[in-house]
């Protein structure tokens, strides 16, 4: 009996389960771009291009090596719209009741897969290097699920970076050794940018006819969208990029937008590569005398470390996790998100970036637009909403645990230990974003004072009854005590007058 095999834009991998256990002979391959997918929240074109070709590629590539797919473009007049719409109108062309699929990364999906009628099999994404059952038996009994501890017991799994039963270089992390500022010059030239082919080119043309309204420029779009492209990339990273992505991966500068950074994670989010290959390929670079060990390993623990751990709890805590606000924000995500005008130029030149490129890196999301966020208050759920919009990389396995968790605090602490809240000086140290920005960081009140100065104690201020008592926030509260009553008054009336223009749609 013929099987349907169901495949998302996010597994597109030659060896995914599903593909593994189906037929090629029997079986049929069921591929759609439908606008329940495109559209729940406001995605990025650049992202909907980026998938939508990758996908077509790689339906290309399985009807290359026997498979039969049946592929629905977003524009087929049969198209009904959704995943579980086009699994029963192939079933139902085909004479199929079974479908065969590997786990998907959304609870939102997840949920609709199962109120299909069609007879579905789970299979379990093996394209993880931690199972479900791996990361819950961890952390069974743990106080404190620390990615640290998780990341440690990856790098036992893999063999990476291992001598034996100890760590290459004898310490487990050298993030010690990467956190200098940004650098005067930047040698790497960035990410390969490929041509659009005609696939893409199609694929192009019909985001911008449909998707026009949508926040983001599709255009330049140059992102690799077959396995072919990704390897290029990596290739690419790892020989002229890695050497010092350690030492400047927290950096920012105005007029470069991607400093060391490999921009290979919507390649491994969307499958087109694999992640343990990507960090040997990383560890031969060490092994080869290429990179040093404070990149290669900082690389690797994004990779089998970070990236695996909040799969891990976004699974373990379930489908409530995104909607989580243990702060209770409820300020409205301000219109500076949607590139409204801002003074702010961290932010603008972080929004700017985001609205071009579909991309900004780790430091930029959590200490610049993630941590104006949270000062400010705002709904952790409409930040959660823009980040899986805005970025390629985004799919809510991996998006929510960073924003709901780590950036945003609303689990409670799950994932971090703090809030991950700075004024300016941590900007002005990281970037050379204050030296031409309208306000001044060296001024903590009146008139021009950086409004991450204002904002970063009124946070703790307002938030003191659940952090005064946390052990690495107790410093500060003992600082802010020692401040004289008429400078803590100005600060938070200065904060309020602030946050008032915020909510008022003035210019901030």
């Amino acid at each position: 009996m013929t099987r349907l095999v169901l495949v998302l834009g996010d597994q597109l991998s030659k060896g995914l389960s599903a593909l593994a256990e189906a037929d090629q002979e029997k079986d049929i391959v069921v591929m759609a771009e439908v606008s329940e997918e495109a559209t729940y929240v406001r995605h990025h074109p650049k992202k909907i291009a980026f998938l939508f070709s990758a996908m077509r590629h790689f339906a290309d590539e399985l009807r290359q090596g026997g498979w039969t797919v049946d592929y629905t473009t977003l524009d087929d007049p049969e198209n009904s719209g959704s995943i579980t719409g086009e699994l029963l109108r192939r079933a139902d062309q085909h004479g199929a009741t079974q479908v065969l699929t590997t786990e998907c990364g959304e609870w939102r999906l997840i949920a609709a897969l199962e109120d299909c009628p069609l007879e579905m099999t789970v299979l379990p994404d093996t394209r993880f290097i931690a199972s479900h059952k791996m990361f819950e038996d961890w952390a069974e009994g743990r106080k404190q699920l620390r990615m640290e501890y998780f990341y440690r017991e990856m790098r036992r799994k893999t063999g990476l970076l291992m001598d034996g039963d100890k760590p290459v270089g004898d310490k487990w992390n050298f993030d010690h050794d990467n956190r200098k500022p940004a650098p005067d010059e930047v040698t790497f030239e960035g990410p390969l940018r490929f041509e659009p082919d005609e696939v893409t080119r199609e694929v192009l043309d019909l985001v911008e006819a449909r998707f026009d309204n949508s926040f983001g420029d599709l255009r330049p779009f140059w992102f690799g969208v077959t396995r072919a492209q990704a390897l290029e990339q990596l290739d690419h990273f790892i020989a002229q990029g890695l050497s010092k992505f350690g030492d400047f991966q927290d950096a920012m500068l105005n007029d470069n937008r991607f400093l060391y950074h490999g921009l290979i994670s919507f390649y491994i989010n969307a499958g087109l590569l694999d992640p343990l290959e990507v960090c040997q390929a990383a560890e031969v670079a060490y092994q080869q005398g290429k990179a040093p060990i404070n990149a290669v390993e900082g690389f690797i623990r994004q990779i089998i470390g970070w990236r695996e751990y909040v799969r891990g709890i976004y699974f373990l805590e379930g489908p409530d996790y995104p909607k989580r606000n243990f702060l209770k924000a409820d300020r409205a995500l301000p219109a500076l998100y949607w590139g409204g005008q801002t003074q702010m130029n961290c932010l603008s030149k972080a929004v700017e970036q985001t609205k071009e490129e579909a991309y900004a890196h780790h430091i930029q999301r959590l200490m610049v637009t993630g941590n104006f966020a949270l000062l400010a208050g705002v709904d952790p759920h409409e930040v959660h909403e823009w980040y899986l919009a805005v970025y390629a990389d985004a799919f809510e396995w991996v998006e929510a645990p960073n924003t709901v968790g780590m950036s945003q605090f609303a689990d409670g602490g799950i994932i971090a230990s703090k809030p991950y809240v700075s004024s300016g000086s941590y900007i002005n140290k990281m970037s050379d974003h204050c030296k031409t920005c309208a306000y001044k960081v060296s001024k903590k009140t009146g008139e021009g004072a950086c409004p991450f100065n204002l904002l970063y104690w009124d946070f703790l201020v307002r938030h003191r009854e659940t952090f005064s008592n946390n052990p690495r926030m107790g410093q500060m509260y003992r600082v802010w005590d020692k401040m004289d009553d008429q400078r803590r008054e100005t600060v938070i009336r200065e904060a309020g007058v602030f946050l008032d223009k915020l909510d008022a749609g003035e210019v901030v």
